[in-house]
């Protein structure tokens, strides 16, 4: 099973975007279950207006990689996302104010989780 698999799996057992995405790439970021919980909770919903799937990558990103390759990957990641989605932004691609959805939630999971699989893979 991929890790994009596995976010996707999370998501159907009803976890937040941000925690399916996170949960599957925690030895990514060096951090256990809990803390990928603990991590993950406050980006969740558009608490952080970012959509918590694009929030979980960054972590995982900036935790994997030094400051200025994160960035780096912290970019191209956003730009790719924003290509495929049209947003970063989780009421936006809800469609709150607007009734248009640019992407599901579980869209949002599988799509972060399948960008950061590529991104880690290529510098792995």
């Amino acid at each position: 099973m991929t890790k994009t698999e596995k976010a996707v799996e999370f998501h159907k057992k009803r976890y937040s975007c941000s925690t399916a995405v996170l949960s599957a790439f925690m030895d990514d970021a060096g951090i256990d279950e809990k803390e990928a919980f603990a991590v993950s909770m406050p980006m969740a919903g558009g608490k952080m207006v970012k959509c918590g799937a694009v929030l979980a990558v960054e972590y995982v990103l900036s935790k994997k990689f030094p400051d200025e390759i994160a960035e780096m990957k912290i970019q191209e990641f956003e730009k790719n996302f924003v290509n495929m989605n049209g947003s970063l932004i989780c009421k936006e691609l809800k469609g709150v104010g607007t009734g248009k959805v640019l992407r599901s939630c579980r869209g949002c999971v599988m799509d972060s989780a399948e960008l950061l699989e590529k991104l880690i893979g290529n510098n792995a």
